[in-house]
């Protein structure tokens, strides 16, 4: 799904009109597949693949570096949707560092909570980088190879990796085998609930999956999932729906490892049953959990 591909690396990059089209990436692409009788499973969703930018090169460069391939960098895609953060290729400056590790976070958070097939690119779980070429078919060479060493120097954003794998298979929810057109399941809210901003500024967006729907479909029991995504470069506040009931956090893409993912509910840190409105940080994504039963 290419769609997917291009949206969300634009909602992430803060590229303005793309709210409402996030929202169907993350709700299986129906207006791609409903129409012709297929389902959320025929969406393969991918960040990247083995012809482009790697992830860890989508958050570091903002243009193309194929000069070794011989062909004066006219090859390869030129519209990555990419950003480098303030330096063009690898630094030693700690913010930029910071910033495209979280930037990293919130894209592969937002593969593994969309409906559809999620499909991750070998490498992208401890920061493969081919040094900014995005076409390196013709590179036989450490451009092209995955440096194993690697999960040493970023083994925080493996775990990261591994916890959001256990957290879809946990979660029947964000596997659903029909799209949620005309039969409930999901709500969107913005800083009112019930109330999401679909205007080209509107760069933060929240929903809640409704874990009884998903038992009703799957005959799985699961918990009420919320998710804001905020894309913008200031916070942004969302209204938490059910005032009443008590959340965890378990998904906080702005704090370094190992508080960024949970993995045991009974560790996260609880929100209370006061809780209504949510502080989502600049460039963040926030998961919470209503556990049933």
């Amino acid at each position: 799904n290419g769609y997917y591909r291009d949206d969300v690396r634009c909602f992430w990059r803060g590229d303005s009109g793309f709210t409402s089209r996030m929202a169907s990436r993350v709700c299986g692409s129906d207006d791609l597949y409903l129409k012709s009788g297929r389902s959320p499973g025929h969406s393969i969703n991918f960040l990247t693949a083995h012809d482009g930018f790697t992830l860890n090169d989508l958050v570091s460069y903002s243009q193309k570096h194929n000069q070794a391939n011989g062909e004066n960098n006219q090859d390869g895609e030129s519209h990555n949707h990419s950003e480098n953060f303030g330096v063009e290729g690898p630094s030693g400056d700690q913010t930029v560092r910071e910033k495209r590790r979280r930037q990293t976070k919130n894209l592969l958070a937002t593969l593994f909570l969309s409906q559809g097939v999620p499909m991750l690119l070998a490498g992208d779980e401890f920061a493969r980088t081919q040094q900014g070429n995005n076409n390196a078919y013709c590179q036989d060479n450490p451009i092209s190879w995955v440096n194993w060493e690697l999960v040493r120097e970023n083994g925080d954003l493996l775990r990261f990796v591994r916890l959001m794998i256990k957290f879809r298979h946990d979660h029947p929810s964000l596997r659903r085998s029909h799209f949620f057109h005309g039969q409930g399941g999901i709500t969107w809210h913005g800083e009112r609930e019930n109330e999401p901003d679909w205007s080209d500024e509107g760069k933060c967006l929240a929903f809640l999956l409704d874990g009884g729907q998903a038992k009703r479909e799957k005959g799985d029991c699961d918990d009420d999932v919320f998710v804001a995504l905020n894309a913008a470069d200031n916070w942004r506040h969302v209204t938490v729906p059910g005032r009443g009931r008590e959340w965890l956090k378990m998904i906080d893409t702005s704090r370094a490892s190992p508080e960024d993912i949970i993995e045991n509910p009974d560790q996260a840190p609880r929100l209370g049953q006061r809780i209504d409105r949510l502080a989502v940080e600049p460039r963040s994504l926030l998961v919470l959990i209503n556990p049933r039963g």
